[in-house]
This record gives structure tokens, C-alpha cells and sequence, in this order.
């Protein structure tokens, strides 16, 4: 297997292992990134606003099942620093039969309660239609959404970040071209933008888990593997359930935020549709790098290299710092083309308000910058718990401080949108703090 990231170059093995991750997630935001600039453009900004609320909610639903495959990447990591194949392959079968139960719980019921759902996010009534007709297919691409991310977690802990780009590179193309051909050229409209979403991540899915198959028989499990040993399943507890819990506190909270939105009318849904897609290209590099680094990290801990750790924090915090200040005139700068490439620009108050929240989120980049590095620190050091505390400090922050400000008639909805850095500048400073004081030990 190659991938061993405990030996070369510090930085160039990290950068190296990153930028396919880096590249891999870009294109996975492609899925409904296409959906909504295609939707936005040629079925105006209600069926905009439907897709732009769904999104928030697939991409809380998908963290559930992303943190739980990310927390076992990282026992992965280290089982492969230590060079324990029977731990690893163990540990595969264990997390895979865990993720795939819930995954199996998630689909049924948001199956289910998709009016339940609608409701709770104070969806206008003129949109809710639009919304349902999405929703119901796309909430067939869950068990897709967690086949890939079980795969591309598993070949990302043992430094192989290519071949989960590769198929994303293959379904993303596949996705934007059956948008056009299922939006423009059948009209079927929101229903099959979804319809184009779910297939493309069937094909990555199948995809990538027939490749880790029948192009790597060293992961195959025996039947000696197939057991669920107590010490084995409350490791991977440990690690899953606690990203897992990390990564959808942190969604749930930007739900919260997006049922406060909504209660503010279609255009600000709109505008804040469209921002939000712009937000997550602009600050996806940093957190995919924070990702990269955790398993850099972990592998070198199960190894046992501490120098390599110390190094590579050193450069992970230099390299995320001065992406962020790129990225953060660069979104200042061109806010306006950026938000008319989803939005057309005779729609000037959505235009508008899409530009307010760019400038005030766009500023801050470095704060969500060294939170990323802060989250994948910890759960490579085997304190996935503390990724969960700064979570639950920054979304936290962030909700109570969107209800609060929004209702000040001085702030109104930019209050939402300021309430965003102050969270991510708080949890940054109680893990700085924490790492400062714990140092010798972690």
C-alpha cells in the first residue's frame, strides 16, 4: 500500500497528499453548486431558494454519515502508522457495519418526515411544493453519500488521496451534464436537477468501492476479520461517534441559521443560497487541508515521530494563514461577478444582500482557517472530544448570536451574517488556549 506519509519532506508530503483532497471536494461541491446555478438561471429564484434550503439540509444529513467515516479515518491513520493489518482490517469491518446501519436509520426517516422537515425550517409557503419534489429524490442519494465517503476515507487514512478525485472528477462532469440535459432540454425542473445529483453520486459510490475491491486485494477482509470486538467498537466509537457528532453540531447549527433566513422572504433565501455556495468554494481548500493534515498527523502519532508533528503543525499554520488572506481579498474584490454567475442582474436586492454577506464573512477567512487546522489536530492526537467543545463553542456563538442581533432593528439580517466570524474568532481562542496549556501531554 502506497501512502506512507511518515517519511520525506514535511511539507511536500503533506501538500502532495492534500491537493487531490483539495481538488476532490471542490468537485463534490459541484453537485449542487450545478444544480443551483443552473436551477437559479433558467427556473427563477423561488425553485433558487427551494435548492438553496435543501442544500443546507443534505449537507447536515451527509455530515452525520462524513463525520463518522472521517473519526474512523483517523483510527485507520494510526493503525497504519503502526503497521497493525489485522487492527486495520478489523476496524474496516466494524465501521463500516456501524455507518451503514445508520446510514439505512437516516434514509428511512427523513423519508418520512420530509413535510416534518419543511416545516421545521420555516420554508415560505409558495416554495414548499418546490422544495418537497426535490427533497424526495434527492434523499435517495444518502446511501450513495456514505458508500463514498466510507471508501474515500479508508483510501485517504492510508495516503491515497487520487483515486477519490478521479471518480469525483467523472461524476461531477456526469452531474452538470444531466442538469442541463434533465433541466433545460426535458423540463423536468427542481426534480431533476436532484434526479442528476443523486445518479452522479451513484456512479462515484459503486465506483470507488468496486475500485478498492479488485485493485486493492491487500484491504480485502478474511472471515477472521469479521468480528465486532468490544475494545475494537469502542474505538471507532470513540473516534466516529464524536466527529460524527462534531461535524453535524457544526450543520445543525448552519440549519438553525437557515430556518432563521428563511423567516425573512424568498429574496433573502436567495441571496444567501447563492453566497453560501461561493462561501464553502472559497473556505472548502482550508478545510480539506485540515483533513490532509489530520491524517499527516495521526500516522506520525501511531508512528510515533513527534518531530514530524511539531514540523508539520509549524507549516500546516503558515500555508492555511496565507491561503485564507488570498482567499479573503479575492472574495472581497469580486463579490459582484461572483454572486452574478448564479443570480441575473436585473435581480439587484438579492444581488445586494449577497454581496453584504460575502464582505462580512469574506474578511474573516483565517478565523475558520485555524479551526479546521484545530479540528483535525485534535482528532489525530486522539482528542475528538475537544473538536466537538470548539464546535458546539462556534456554531453555538454563532446561533444564539443570529437570533439576537437579527431582532436588533439596527442589524437586521447582517446581524446573521456577523454572528458567523465572532464564533469561528471564540473558538479559535479557547483551542489555542487549550493546546498552550496541554502542549507536553498532547
Amino acid at each position: 500500500m502506497n501512502g506512507d506519509l511518515t517519511h520525506g519532506p514535511v511539507m511536500k508530503t503533506m501538500l502532495t497528499f492534500a491537493v487531490p483532497m483539495i481538488l476532490g471536494n471542490l468537485l463534490q461541491q459541484c453537485y449542487n453548486v450545478a444544480d443551483t446555478l443552473i436551477v437559479g438561471r433558467f427556473l427563477g429564484p423561488d425553485a433558487l431558494a427551494a435548492v438553496g434550503s435543501s442544500f443546507t439540509l443534505m449537507t447536515f444529513l451527509t455530515s452525520i454519515l462524513l463525520g463518522l467515516c472521517m473519526g474512523s479515518g483517523a483510527v485507520f491513520s494510526i493503525r497504519f502508522g503502526q503497521q497493525d493489518d489485522d487492527g486495520l482490517k478489523e476496524g474496516m469491518f466494524a465501521s463500516f457495519v456501524l455507518i451503514a446501519a445508520l446510514a439505512v436509520l437516516l434514509n428511512a426517516v427523513t423519508a418520512l418526515c420530509t413535510d416534518e422537515i419543511i416545516l421545521f425550517l420555516q420554508v415560505p409557503a409558495e416554495i414548499r411544493e418546490l422544495m418537497h419534489g426535490y427533497l424526495t429524490v434527492i434523499f435517495c442519494g444518502i446511501a450513495a453519500s456514505f458508500l463514498y465517503n466510507y471508501f474515500a476515507s479508508l483510501l485517504r487514512a492510508l495516503g491515497n488521496s487520487i483515486v477519490p478525485l478521479i471518480f469525483l472528477a467523472v461524476s461531477a462532469v456526469l452531474n452538470i451534464l444531466l442538469d442541463l440535459l434533465f433541466v433545460i432540454v426535458f423540463k423536468q425542473g427542481v426534480g431533476g436537477a436532484a434526479l442528476a445529483t443523486v445518479i452522479s453520486q451513484y456512479v462515484s459510490a459503486i465506483g470507488i468501492a468496486f475500485y478498492a475491491w479488485f485493485k486493492l486485494p491487500q484491504l480485502r477482509i478474511s472471515r477472521r476479520h469479521c468480528r465486532i470486538r468490544r475494545a475494537c467498537l469502542k474505538e471507532i466509537g470513540s473516534f466516529s461517534l464524536l466527529t460524527c457528532v462534531q461535524q453535524s453540531v457544526m450543520n445543525l447549527g448552519i440549519l438553525m441559521v437557515q430556518g432563521l433566513v428563511n423567516s425573512f422572504g424568498t429574496t433573502v433565501m436567495a441571496a444567501f443560497a447563492a453566497a453560501v455556495k461561493i462561501d464553502s468554494f472559497a473556505y472548502m481548500p482550508v478545510q480539506d487541508f485540515g483533513n490532509a493534515f489530520s491524517t499527516f498527523i495521526a500516522q506520525n502519532y501511531g508512528a510515533k515521530k513527534v518531530d514530524r508533528i511539531r514540523a508539520g503543525l509549524k507549516g500546516a499554520v503558515l500555508a492555511a494563514l496565507a491561503f485564507c488572506i488570498v482567499i479573503s481579498v479575492s472574495v472581497w474584490i469580486f463579490a459582484r461577478p461572483l454572486m452574478l454567475l448564479f443570480i441575473n442582474e436585473q435581480e439587484t436586492a438579492i444581488i445586494s444582500e449577497g454581496i453584504r454577506y460575502l464582505h462580512i464573512e469574506g474578511a474573516f477567512y483565517c478565523g475558520i482557517g485555524c479551526l479546521f487546522l484545530l479540528y483535525g489536530l485534535y482528532r489525530a492526537l486522539g482528542k475528538p472530544g475537544m473538536s466537538v467543545i470548539l464546535t458546539v463553542i462556534s456554531l453555538g456563538t454563532r446561533v444564539a448570536l443570529a437570533y439576537i442581533l437579527s431582532a436588533i432593528p439596527m442589524f437586521g439580517v447582517a446581524g446573521i451574517w456577523c454572528s458567523v466570524p465572532i464564533g469561528w474568532l471564540l473558538a479559535d481562542s479557547v483551542g489555542l488556549i487549550y493546546y498552550r496549556l496541554w502542549k507536553k501531554e498532547l
